[in-house]
């Protein structure tokens, strides 16, 4: 992130965790310098100073912050390394990575010991991986028990419990409740195989343009849409299994708040898909804020006030977003969604589905994996319909998913996975900020030489458009999506 004082109060303002790390703000009438995250009531705009690293900071006079602990911040330099993995390491637990107590192994997968990973997960948050892990399976046997219909051991077991004497022991001494006492008298109308749950986000939400944007360039037969109704297959690991099913979405009315409807069998990796539900739909972003910071900008003004609430579209799986972006080189939206269409029918995996609300052939295959590709013939890529450096890309990129070499899910090291991503055969700048801009949930992405941004700008040179959108710093992605929508 280049450093401009206005956008970095925007990101400051909405205490935005992609920006940790990116920058840091000082304050003149304390003295103090802080993270973007610091829960500390935001200063005035007068009296804070930005800087790109905590030495300059210090330099200037500067104390670090008590609270929030600017050593701590997930950084980029290779002595931050082990602070940044854990950081995000830390997402993972939120997200069930720790269900089976498992964290020798999560921290394997970031190349650092568990007594490491440990030691900064406390110095950080104040307590240890474990307590975290047992206060999101409580928040989330917490909302089962108020929203859902669920018995109370499949609410202990959803949640990440290994049994229900544990889940009540710990329910009781948190809480000082039975786990009863949070069930409504009138308990939610169960449905047979389905769960019913809220995700709450920060209004406005342009709904609407959000299915549309991802039915569009979905898999038929992956993703459905109807209405304001959104479906879509899932498969997730959890367990060491995998767990296959279907979920759908709907605003509800007067709420600022989705209706989630789940199947059962997906209930042993409840809370991995709720963390991606989340940033699929991009439900943890500020419009307001956004929104604000890119009306600043008289050419953007009049295109984000038609559109309040447009979000940035995210992605279920990172795999499956990346093949969607390559396969979307150089053609229409519709003729690489026809692609992507062949390409889950031949290598995902049949789904036998009836979901509520939905045409039985409504949902048939389940998205294909980086594995499954990888191992495909080179031939059966082009019987698709692909060139053949085509189908050399997205073998490429299937293999480096596969092999544990390139990760593309929110947290990593933006930088290195752009440069990883475009260090493939066939994968340009474009294709990279669209992956990160998506698959990443980077706000900064920016695809500056694509033909869309040119058509809605009325610029004819990629230079001319990476120079216009600069003030568009730190949301250019959400920029990006406004002036796409503005050309229907």
């Amino acid at each position: 992130m280049e450093l401009d004082a206005g956008r970095c109060y925007s990101a400051l303002k909405a205490r935005d965790a992609r920006f940790d790390g990116r920058f840091f703000v000082a304050v003149s009438t304390t003295r103090i310098y802080c993270r973007p995250v610091c829960t500390a009531r935001t200063p005035g705009r007068d009296r804070c100073s930005f800087f790109a690293n905590a030495a300059s900071a210090e330099r200037a006079g500067y104390r670090p912050c008590l609270r929030c602990r600017p050593e701590l911040a997930p950084g980029h330099a290779p002595t931050d390394a082990v602070r940044t993995t854990a950081h995000w390491a830390v997402a993972r637990i939120e997200a069930g990575a720790l269900s089976e107590g498992d964290l020798e192994r999560l921290a394997a997968e970031y190349g650092i010991s568990s007594r490491q990973l440990r030691r900064v997960v406390e110095t950080e948050f104040g307590v240890t991986p474990v307590e975290l892990a047992q206060t999101r399976r409580l928040l989330l046997a917490k909302q089962l028990l108020t929203d859902s219909a669920l018995g109370m051991t499949e609410v202990a077991f959803a949640s990440g419990f290994a049994s229900v004497r544990r889940f009540n022991h710990l329910f009781k001494t948190r809480y000082g409740l039975n786990p009863t006492a949070l069930r409504h008298q009138g308990r939610p109308r169960a449905q047979a195989d389905v769960i019913t749950l809220k995700l709450a986000y920060r209004p406005p939400l342009d709904w609407s343009h959000l299915v549309a944007f991802l039915a569009r360039r979905g898999a038929a037969g992956v993703e459905y849409a109807a209405g304001r109704r959104y479906l879509r297959t899932a498969s997730l690991e959890a367990g060491g299994m995998t767990h296959r099913g279907w979920f759908a979405a709907e605003p509800l009315a007067q709420q600022s708040a989705l209706r989630l409807d789940i199947s059962s069998a997906l209930m042993p990796a409840l809370a991995p898909l709720l963390a991606r539900v989340r940033r699929l739909f991009d439900l943890d972003a500020n419009p307001r804020i956004i929104e604000e910071h890119l009306a600043r900008d008289a050419r953007l003004r009049p295109i984000v006030r038609r559109q309040p609430g447009l979000r940035l579209p995210g992605a279920f799986d990172g795999f499956e977003l990346a093949l969607r972006a390559v396969l979307g080189q150089q053609v229409s939206v519709k003729g690489a969604s026809t692609l992507f269409g062949r390409c889950a029918a031949a290598f995902g995996e049949p789904a036998l589905l009836e979901p509520v609300g939905a045409p039985r052939e409504a949902l048939k295959f389940f998205a294909p994996t980086a594995e499954r590709v990888a191992g495909a013939k080179l031939r059966e890529l082009i019987a698709l319909g692909l060139t053949h450096k085509r189908a050399e890309t997205i073998h490429a990129l299937a293999r480096a998913i596969a092999a544990g070499e390139l990760k593309l899910e929110p947290g990593v090291a933006i930088d290195q996975i752009m440069h990883s991503l475009q260090a493939l055969p066939g994968i340009g700048a474009w294709t990279a900020h669209y992956i990160a801009m998506r698959a990443l949930g980077y706000p900064d992405a920016f695809p500056h030489a694509d033909l869309g941004l040119m058509k809605a700008l009325g610029l004819r040179k990629a230079a001319d458009i990476l120079a216009a959108a600069e003030p568009w710093r730190p949301w250019r992605a959400y920029a990006a999506h406004h002036l796409w929508a503005s050309l229907k």
